[in-house]
């Protein structure tokens, strides 16, 4: 009969304001909306309206509403996230809630969800009033975003990422879009997200369980501390390759290239697989969820570290050059100081294989990592190490002689003794730090 029943729903006091309702009516909804908003609900205003003109208003609020009441929806935290935010704040990550909705109701489930600071807080308006460094300063302490609009929620997010801060975002909905697009990493939920916010993340959950961004927290930092190690592994094992084919030259000693590219091949073959795919699997460390994140302006690698790995490499090539002259000194042929120095070499590879595992735990704890490439790692190595000194074709390709047991202990003894002092080096600086 030409009447149309118009209904709306929306943010309570949005809906309070356009039935324009009398100011003891405002005040009777606001308490009602704070009781249930102080519980954890998240509360909404419904109006309505019988339109019986033909034409609509130009605009909906032109409408004359009327007030039908609030709809409290509870929408508790998922069971598991308490335990997800033990482990970030383990991890030395803040946690922030953005939300819509009103700031008792989200203190109510922040409190419930286990966060921190949930004391204070801030409105979509309060931050939309603030300057920028203002808020620099302010979102330093106040972890409660409520009342938060697209504009407010993306103003947050740029003065996090001002601070420095590496900025992470959850969301699901339209209205979180533009903030998550300017997030460092955007995380939409692909379950109940809508179809703009998985456009705008960088990445989805596919069951929308936050527990996943821990894991691959921890796979991420798995990764860069495993390739830290090869790298550093590399510097390494380098140095003394460097030095026993450079510095004999430039001293003008007897026999000033004792290594062929046959040589540098061979050490390339050992230590390729080792630095590619040995170090690629070692498990994580116990500690690794632990550190806190690195800062984006900060090296691949500290100046301690480098000189760590540096010191290592000098070590190493130390011993093999002090073999190299005491052998020359006394005489010895080409080949055997070749044997020797490239034997010395070998092990101190190996040695430093398993030393490196870890840059504070020792030996003992690391054989007890899981890695299914230790025993074909090493086997390979001494298998290689045994055919060149042992099959006669293969030991006249590399120009080498055989040696004694005496010499071989030795070789083994110096390869040791150059590598493990770093053993000694973690066990102090472990003392030193309990």
């Amino acid at each position: 009969n030409n009447t149309k029943i118009v209904a709306a729903k929306g943010a309570a006091e949005r809906i309070v304001k356009i039935c324009r309702l009398d100011d003891d009516d405002v005040r009777k909804v606001n308490i009602h909306i704070k009781e249930l908003a102080s519980k954890g609900y998240r509360v909404i205003g419904v109006a309505s309206v019988l339109h019986t003109n033909g034409e609509l208003p130009s605009a909906q609020d032109d409408f004359k509403w009327k007030f039908e009441g609030l709809l409290a929806l509870y929408d508790p935290p998922k069971k598991n996230i308490e335990a997800v935010f033990k482990k970030l704040y383990k991890a030395n990550i803040n946690i922030k809630l953005i939300t819509g909705d009103f700031h008792e109701t989200a203190i109510n489930i922040a409190e419930q969800a286990g966060m921190l600071g949930t004391l204070k807080f801030l409105t979509g308006e309060d931050v939309m009033r603030m300057k920028k460094i203002e808020l620099q300063e302010a979102i330093k302490n106040v972890n409660i975003f409520a009342r938060m609009f697209p504009e407010a929620k993306l103003k947050v997010i740029e003065a996090l990422k001002a601070n420095g801060e590496i900025v992470a975002m959850t969301g699901d909905g339209v209205n979180d879009a533009p903030a998550l697009k300017a997030a460092h990493i955007g995380i939409a939920m692909g379950k109940k997200g809508t179809e703009m916010a998985r456009e705008s993340a960088d990445l989805i959950l596919t069951d929308d369980n936050l527990d996943k961004v821990v894991e691959a927290i921890r796979q991420g930092r798995t990764i860069f501390s495993n390739f830290k190690k090869a790298v550093r592994y590399i510097i390494s094992i380098h140095i003394p390759i460097i030095f026993t084919a450079a510095l004999p030259l430039l001293f003008g000693w007897k026999y000033p290239n004792i290594f062929t590219p046959i040589h540098i091949i061979f050490f390339e073959i050992i230590m390729g697989p080792t630095c590619s795919i040995f170090y690629e699997r070692e498990p994580v460390e116990e500690n690794i969820m632990q550190l806190k994140p690195r800062s984006r302006t900060q090296g691949l690698f500290s100046m301690n570290e480098l000189h760590t790995s540096v010191i290592q490499g000098i070590v190493i090539a130390t011993g093999a050059l002090i073999l190299y002259y005491v052998f020359m000194k006394q005489g010895h042929s080409l080949e055997e100081i070749r044997t020797v120095v490239f034997t010395t070499l070998v092990i101190s590879n190996i040695f430093l294989t398993f030393v490196n595992r870890s840059f504070i735990e020792n030996f003992t704890k690391t054989l007890h990592y899981k890695n299914n490439l230790v025993l074909p790692v090493l086997t390979l190595s001494v298998l290689f190490l045994v055919v060149i000194h042992f099959i006669l074709p293969v030991r006249n390709i590399f120009g080498m002689t055989s040696i004694t047991a005496t010499d071989f202990f030795l070789c083994l003894g110096v390869a040791a003794v150059t590598v493990m002092w770093f053993e000694v080096y973690k066990t102090t600086l472990k003392k030193i730090r309990l």
